[in-house]
């Protein structure tokens, strides 16, 4: 990549400012590191303890690298101001339990979370997001730096789609209305038939329960919500989703173009074709 292109930054966006990678499990994080340090970006890590994985950890100097808890709020907005960074991007998934049963939270976090009415990952999330651009710190789209990661339109793995358009339009019906909800953003469908809807349990947990059914002729829808606010809320697909499809003995998945990212797209791809399963962007 020669500079910083990416449809997803803002016009304004300045490449020696550098960029606070607020880092949590996967692959994720990695990607949006390499892609932004290929772009000439400075980046700094401030890292979860014992959620973002110790390679990229280990990737970065310790001069431009910090670990905290999960829920220490204030600490990380201290480290944003250590840094000087200009803007903040947040990628890669925190346990969901941690945000319930086991936040470490400091003054700063116990204060927004009294204040919210409704505590789950959005609100939390987006309760952050203000305390971080109050600071004068822009927080970026998660899909930043990795526009040749994202679905695109029809059939990515290089072969016919096996579901017919009829069943395709049907599982993107249901997947809009449970994320329009705030159900989940996923569901399987087989022929007119709901076979199960993804909520707190996750994608690979919902397509474990759908394996359960005839899967034949199956499913996996992916989508966003209508108002997604990809700030800290991007819908993902990588290799631990295919394993589980594969093991469901579901063939095929329809992903939203534009905002599902395969993570590690190439590798995805190539992994779908060796087991047989097609990926289609909608």
């Amino acid at each position: 990549m020669r500079g910083p292109r990416s449809a997803f930054l803002p016009a304004d966006f300045a490449p020696h400012r550098p960029l606070a990678l607020i880092a949590g499990q996967g692959v994720y994080p990695r990607l949006v590191a390499d892609a932004a340090r290929a772009a000439g970006v400075p980046v700094v890590l401030i890292a979860f303890k014992d959620e973002t994985a110790p390679e990229l950890v280990a990737s970065f100097p310790e001069a431009m690298r910090r670990t905290v808890l999960v829920g220490q709020v204030g600490k990380t907005l201290d480290l944003l101001k250590e840094f000087d960074a200009g803007y903040a991007l947040m990628a890669g998934q925190v346990t969901p339990g941690r945000l319930f049963r086991d936040l470490h939270p400091d003054f700063k976090a116990a204060r927004i979370l009294f204040s919210l009415k409704r505590r789950n990952a959005e609100t939390i999330f987006g309760a952050v997001a203000k305390e971080i651009e109050a600071l004068g710190i822009r927080l970026l789209d998660a899909r930043a730096f990795l526009d040749d990661h994202l679905a695109t339109a029809g059939c990515m793995t290089g072969r016919s789609f096996p579901i017919a358009a009829d069943d395709v339009a049907h599982g993107v019906n249901i997947a809009r209305e449970c994320a329009r909800l705030d159900i989940g953003q996923g569901c399987v469908v087989r022929q007119g038939t709901v076979l199960a809807v993804e909520a707190f349990e996750g994608t690979d947990a919902m397509l474990q329960r759908a394996g359960t059914f005839k899967t034949d002729g199956a499913l996996f829808v992916k989508t966003v919500k209508a108002r997604q606010d990809f700030r800290f809320d991007v819908p993902c697909f990588g290799l631990t989703t295919l394993a589980a499809m594969d093991a469901a003995g579901i063939r095929a998945a329809a992903l939203q173009t534009g905002s599902v990212i395969l993570l590690d797209r190439p590798a995805v791809v190539a992994r779908a074709r060796a087991l047989g399963l097609s990926l289609y962007g909608y």
